[in-house]
């Protein structure tokens, strides 16, 4: 590979690092600021003091959310079961449904696939899907978070790229020893097309656990509720916020070294909820530029 050594070159480089260093730390301030808040001291907190490191170390605000109440920790499972239960049922059925698009031979390919482009530029809107959820009998249940959600069309079309470039001589090998498509698909395909899954998955993971509209919307029995609607309770109406600090409080005797206020509440939750995706992200972060690039480059 030649490398471009001249000025405009260098200048360019330089602009482009400049960029992603404000970038980065644009995207890490914030972040630092609400794990600080979480770990101070009531009085820090309530004073303004805390910016990117925490004043006073106090757990408090951990310890009752975790603790002390079962709103976030019965959140906190729902979602992980909406999550784990939605994202294995889109990856199963985007892979299958682009195998099987990505196949010239496929009968009326060409309408199908003018059926997955059309949603991608029209939708029917809110009150349409509420009605068509309400008359298939999934408001109140999981379902109505998942099975309206099961296939985006930006990752169909990603995955169809790939399986579109993937080498025929390798299917027919399979097929001379017996296997049939599917047989294909799940023996020789999937094991060499670890990048896109792992790619599609954590887009689809990520668009799980943070949803809370279509649960505002479906469910109506609070103890389903996911956590991200917990924390959009917490964060704007803030009486949440104010009855788990008041609950803390009485737990604790209310010290005043202890105290929580509804800042903390707030964003103790906050981290709570950010921490299972930091935890994923590391493990398919090698899949992931690889993954996203096959459908900028693959016609």
């Amino acid at each position: 590979m030649v490398r471009d050594t001249t000025l405009g070159s260098r200048v360019l480089d330089i602009v482009i690092h400049i960029v992603m260093v404000i970038v980065v730390i644009a995207t890490l301030l914030p972040v630092l600021n609400i794990v600080a808040v979480s770990l101070s001291d009531p009085q820090s907190v309530a004073g303004g003091e805390v910016t990117l490191l925490p004043k006073g170390f106090n757990l408090s605000a951990y310890h009752t959310i975790l603790f002390e109440d079962v709103h976030i920790p019965r959140s906190f499972v729902n979602s992980v079961g909406i999550t784990v239960a939605g994202t294995i049922l889109n990856v199963i059925l985007t892979t299958i449904t682009a195998y099987s698009l990505s196949k010239k031979y496929l009968v009326l390919r060409g309408f199908f696939m003018t059926y997955v482009v059309i949603p991608m530029f029209f939708g029917g809107g809110i009150i349409p899907l509420f009605l068509v959820v309400k008359a298939l009998g999934m408001v109140g249940s999981y379902s109505a978070l998942i099975i309206p959600y099961l296939m985006s069309p930006w990752w169909l079309i990603i995955m169809i790229s790939f399986f579109r470039s993937f080498p025929v001589e390798l299917e027919e090998a399979a097929r001379i020893d017996g296997c049939s498509d599917f047989g294909a698909l799940i023996r020789i395909v999937l094991p060499l097309s670890a990048a896109p899954v792992a790619t599609i998955s954590l887009f689809y993971a990520v668009s799980h656990w943070n949803s809370f509209f279509s649960a505002m919307m479906f469910l109506n029995d609070f103890q389903k509720y996911p956590l991200q609607l917990i924390l959009r309770d917490i964060v704007l109406e803030n009486s949440l916020a104010e009855q788990l600090a008041a609950q803390g409080n009485v737990t604790l005797a209310q010290d005043v070294q202890s105290a929580i206020t509804p800042q903390s509440v707030q964003y103790a939750t906050l981290v709570i909820s950010i921490i299972p995706m930091l935890i994923i992200y590391p493990f398919i972060q090698k899949y992931f530029v690889k993954g996203i690039m096959i459908g900028s480059l693959k016609g």
